[in-house]
């Protein structure tokens, strides 16, 4: 739980510092740190995925995974869940700017593939990197934010604080269940979803669209199905 509390700080941080130095910072300074942070990104995801010990298990669950986040839409439905929200919560000019900046940061900050792998990584393996990387982020994120959308982006670290820590929670208690090596592979499933992430904020495009990230969400899930399988396979 404490990276999710220092996420959380990381916001309620930024966002004080934006509305203070409000209209002070600019657009070219936040832009150079968000890249420099997307590199660490990066190097996180890549080493999390090369602790792999079944590169073949990363690999078919990889491919597996996106096949059925195409089929599910999910990054449609992450992005319709967004804009419905927006729509039916962003009313009255006065309490719709609050909300804005409230509801417009909470799903920046808490739907996305690194709140989930963080999450994961922190309950089941008691690993913090992933999400000590997203509180950097996020803090950027919230300064820029809060400078533009005002207070209501304050109150998004509890929405993280909520969410994250009860992610973490469940993989708690679901990390004594799952075998090892399905823990690791999940982490290198994982570490390959960050590092994609990382290249979408630094704008590195196939075919000039971004990474469909949240179409690979169910990779992240599939070691958990490989792994048994494969071992079975392998004692016949």
């Amino acid at each position: 739980m404490i990276a999710t509390v220092i996420n959380a700080a990381a916001v309620f941080l930024g966002s004080i510092l934006g509305l203070v130095f409000k209209n002070r910072i600019k657009t070219r300074y936040t832009d150079a740190v968000t890249k420099g942070v997307a590199l660490f990104v990066i190097v996180i995801g890549l080493m999390n995925a090369m602790k792999t010990e079944n590169i073949l298990c990363v690999v078919i669950c990889v491919i597996a995974g996106i096949v059925a986040g195409e089929m599910l839409k999910i990054e449609n439905g992450l992005e319709y869940f967004g804009e419905t929200v927006k729509k039916k919560l962003f009313r009255g000019r006065e309490a719709g700017r609050f909300t804005e900046g409230f509801m417009g940061a909470t799903l920046l900050f808490c739907v996305g593939a690194m709140t989930i792998t963080g999450s994961m990584d922190a309950g089941i393996r008691g690993d913090y990197t992933i999400l000590l990387s997203k509180s950097a982020m996020d803090g950027v994120m919230a300064l820029t934010l809060a400078a533009t959308m005002g207070v209501g982006v304050v109150f998004s670290g509890f929405s993280v604080l909520i969410c994250q820590g009860l992610l973490t929670v469940l993989a708690v208690w679901a990390g004594p269940v799952l075998p090892g090596p399905a823990v690791t592979e999940m982490g290198a499933v994982g570490g390959l979803i960050i590092a994609g992430i990382g290249f979408n904020m630094l704008g590195i495009t196939t075919g000039n669209k971004k990474l469909n990230i949240g179409n690979m969400l169910p990779a992240l899930f599939l070691p958990i199905l490989y792994i048994p399988c494969e071992i079975f396979i392998r004692g016949l």
